[in-house]
């Protein structure tokens, strides 16, 4: 029996009437509607474990003035004049030079600083760097013949302990 061949229902057949109060009446083994979709709550960007940050360029034929500020890693291979405060790596590249001071996790001189590192946990002074000024780290890596004129602070805390290795002082 073939569907073209079964007769059509007219117009005129009457079709039940559906009202408000028979759209709420639904059978219960019917499947329910789906949840509705909420808008994409956007989390607040975190720091996680193994997952590289972003790192920023200045390239070796760039100089530039101004400030450098937040999260992330700078390497500056050109020329860079101003402050940098970074929550993530500093390196300056051999040849690179950067005038003023810094503030980040870990700086890598390969080329030349001439400012004061402010704050570092790790600060690695490489064979062709050259700092001309303070520097105050949590650790500080000096490489033979690198070159460097100022004062050094590394392996102290804040509250004048060096890291809870040996004595305090006062």
């Amino acid at each position: 029996m073939a569907l073209w061949k079964e007769p059509v229902k007219s117009a005129t057949t009457a079709t039940p009437e559906v009202t408000d109060q028979a759209r709420f009446d639904i059978p219960e083994s019917k499947p329910e509607p789906a949840a509705p979709v909420q808008p994409a709550v956007r989390p607040a960007p975190v720091a996680v474990p193994g997952k590289p940050k972003a790192e920023s360029l200045i390239a070796p034929d760039i100089t530039i003035e101004g400030k450098i500020e937040g999260a992330g890693h700078v390497r500056i291979a050109g020329s860079f004049k101003g402050d940098v405060s970074v929550r993530g790596d500093l390196t300056i590249e051999p040849g690179a030079k950067v005038t003023g001071s810094v503030r980040a996790e870990k700086v890598t001189i390969a080329g030349e600083l001439v400012g004061n590192i402010e704050s570092a946990v790790h600060v690695e002074l490489l064979q062709s760097g050259a700092l001309a000024g303070d520097l105050k780290a949590g650790s500080l890596s000096v490489a033979a013949g690198s070159r460097m004129r100022g004062q050094a602070e590394f392996g102290w805390d804040d509250k004048g302990t060096n890291g809870g290795h040996g004595g305090t002082t006062s």
